[in-house]
């Protein structure tokens, strides 16, 4: 189906992109150690992402908001229209996969994910922010 995979793959953002621009609209701004605690990957990795972010708009680079030193890396409106409609494009095509799912087998298809993702998040130690009253990061209407 329909996967971020980048401008090649017809979508804007490639996984990568898409996963960072996420972190940073559900929890705000971020630094290189913030992303490095939130993910568990080498500095240079996020080095190298946000760099290809910067340059393409999609962020920008801010004080701390906390009035801490290091500079963050916040997602720019540009980011966020990207993300929307690649977002967008992702629910569309999962829409179409459940479209014949009872009501019974999508809801447990939720909740069955809701607890794989809290599972990862318990085991690896690195919960993923959630926005207000949403627990687990599915939305029901979105499947």
């Amino acid at each position: 189906m329909r996967a971020p995979r980048g401008p090649r793959g017809g979508d804007p953002l490639d996984q990568s992109a898409y996963v960072l621009l996420t972190r940073l609209e559900t929890q705000g701004p971020m630094s290189i150690p913030d992303f490095v605690e939130a993910f568990g990957l080498a500095a240079s990795t996020f080095t190298r992402q946000t760099s290809a972010l910067l340059r393409n708009g999609l962020v920008e680079r801010t004080l701390d908001p906390a009035g801490g030193v290091a500079r963050k890396f916040r997602i720019t409106e540009e980011g966020l229209r990207l993300l929307s409609e690649q977002r967008e494009g992702i629910v569309t095509s999962l829409s179409t996969v459940v479209a014949d799912w009872t009501p019974e087998r999508l809801d447990r298809f939720i909740a069955d994910l809701r607890q794989f993702h809290t599972d990862i998040e318990r085991i690896t130690g690195r919960p993923w922010p959630r926005g207000a009253g949403d627990s687990d990061g599915l939305d029901d209407e979105d499947g």
